[in-house]
């Protein structure tokens, strides 16, 4: 077992320093925005379930419910649980969105580094120019990567947390 754990993180390194120090940045971005993720998923599967049944149970007791007033407190509770279930969504977006520029990070700074090569060795020194052309290709391919695994897993979650904040809506009923 320890042996298979060894092998992995040698790939895993040898990945990372074929890519360069943005594919670390690359990794860090996409851990936060997992980390997000999955914060996001268990609020939605486990605490939010518990707050909505509150709020319903908090507005079937009310011995009014017709009134403007009472229109107004639905609204507010309904806004309040729209607004925790958003919570770091924007966070989680933006992360996504900054995947691929990082990965573009990437490829300038190893195309820079190709062209040093260049500039220092000339053009016949294929085995450095190729380092530098791995290094700008990793970074944007893990970039993409990163962000359509974010933009997948985003988009479902914002969907799922529109179906809950509707079905919150439609336990409130106001007449």
């Amino acid at each position: 077992m320890m042996l298979i754990l060894m092998d992995i993180w040698d790939s895993v390194r040898g990945f990372m320093a074929s890519g360069g120090d943005v594919l670390w940045l690359v990794a860090a971005v996409l851990f936060l925005m997992w980390v997000l993720m999955l914060e996001r998923y268990w609020y939605l599967n486990w605490i939010s379930p518990k707050q909505h049944q509150s709020i319903i149970a908090a507005w079937e007791a009310r011995d009014e419910t017709h009134s403007w007033h009472a229109h107004r407190i639905r609204e507010a509770w309904v806004s309040q649980a729209k607004q925790d279930l958003n919570a770091r969504m924007l966070i989680i977006k933006t992360l996504v969105a900054i995947c691929p520029m990082i990965g573009l990070l990437g490829t300038v700074t190893g195309m820079i580094s190709v062209f040093d090569v260049m500039a220092v060795q000339g053009t016949s020194n294929a085995r450095l120019m190729a380092a530098g052309i791995s290094m700008a290709t990793m970074p944007t391919m893990a970039g993409m990567v990163a962000a359509l695994s974010g933009v997948f897993f985003s988009t479902r979650l914002d969907s799922k947390m529109r179906i809950r904040l509707e079905t919150l809506k439609d336990s409130m009923p106001h007449h």
